[in-house]
């Protein structure tokens, strides 16, 4: 592969105009060497060395996106399309700033201080993470970071992150259903921390404002991934048939995929039993009848992510800056007045 230094040798240019016209600094470059420069990068398949520019500018113009996930619960960290669009977003608003993207999906925070250590990323976007998970990183680097629907409470170090109202989206979600005349409620999830708890925090608001009854023991409704599993932890909320007159997913893939299960056991949406989700995803926008749920929009999401990365990578602003998305009810036709 040929170096930097052989093309300018080849062409008669200096290194230094050769890596402006690669990154587009053509300011004072005539355009007859640009056309130049840019015929023989094709013709010579010239690929700039990432980690010699990084070393020579202390800049990598990396920026690490993580995932965590758990293996044991999840067999594809992206398989909820809320995570694909997020992910899509990110690399958007990141390519079209000049920076370039690593992708990582981690089970454990050590694999995430490796990839930094690596790849001397100039900053981090961050998504599924507990309190536990950053102490431990924030203890091993001091690089900036970027947290998107995490909620650490009072960890006694400051972090960013980028979310939603959630407990308001929960509370919205759950007064509607009640508006509907729905007194017999399951919220279900696959977890009790973070943006899912948020959202049950705002069903719980909703309940006894109405003067509902209602327990975690008996409403909250824990599922488990895996097909095999995730229905074998759904049949408790339809036994016995009439136990729930709705249902509210924690997020619009688990609505989805309970779509099957009432089908397969003889429900009719929304006639024997509403169902309503959260995210309003590409697929559920899609699904007919459509899914009633709460809208968030992941595009916003990942661009203000970035740009708070930006401002703290550029030493523009502290850590601790905290933003939070307004969320919207969109009815669809998967929930109606109960028998």
């Amino acid at each position: 592969m040929i170096t930097i230094k052989e093309l300018a040798d080849k062409l008669g240019v200096s290194t230094t105009t050769i890596s402006n016209v690669i990154h587009g600094k053509t300011g004072e470059v005539s355009q007859a060497t640009i056309e130049t420069v840019q015929r023989a990068v094709r013709d010579y398949n010239y690929i700039p060395n990432m980690s010699a520019r990084a070393l020579a500018q202390k800049s990598s113009r990396i920026i690490g996106v993580v995932l965590k996930f758990n293996p044991q619960k999840e067999l594809n960290a992206l398989q909820d399309p809320f995570a694909g669009e997020l992910m899509g977003a990110l690399e958007a608003s990141i390519r079209e700033a000049g920076y370039y993207m690593m992708q990582y999906v981690a089970p454990n925070v050590g694999d995430i201080v490796r990839l930094m250590k690596t790849w001397n990323v100039d900053g981090l976007v961050l998504s599924g993470f507990h309190a536990q998970d950053y102490k431990q990183i924030r203890a091993q680097t001091q690089k900036p970071m970027v947290f998107v629907d995490c909620y650490f409470g009072d960890v006694g170090i400051p972090y960013s992150n980028v979310g939603l109202e959630d407990q308001t989206g929960g509370r919205i979600m759950t007064e509607y259903l009640i508006s509907l005349g729905h007194e017999r409620i399951a919220y279900l999830s696959d977890n009790r921390i973070g943006n899912d708890w948020m959202r049950w925090l705002g069903y719980c608001e909703a309940m006894e404002a109405a003067g509902l009854p209602y327990s975690e023991a008996e409403n909250y409704i824990r599922l488990r991934p895996g097909w095999t599993e995730y229905y074998k932890s759904l049949a408790p909320a339809l036994e016995p048939r009439d136990r729930f007159t709705a249902l509210f997913f924690a997020s619009d893939y688990y609505a989805m995929r309970g779509f099957d299960y009432l089908y397969d056991n003889g429900f009719c949406i929304p006639e024997d039993i509403s169902v309503a989700g959260f995210d309003n995803n590409i697929l559920s926008q899609n699904l007919r009848p459509r899914l009633t749920t709460i809208h968030q929009n992941p595009t916003d999401k990942a661009r203000l992510a970035f740009e708070m990365l930006m401002r703290l990578v550029r030493r523009q602003t502290e850590e601790g800056e905290t933003i939070r998305l307004p969320v919207e009810l969109v009815v669809g036709g998967t929930t109606a007045p109960p028998r």
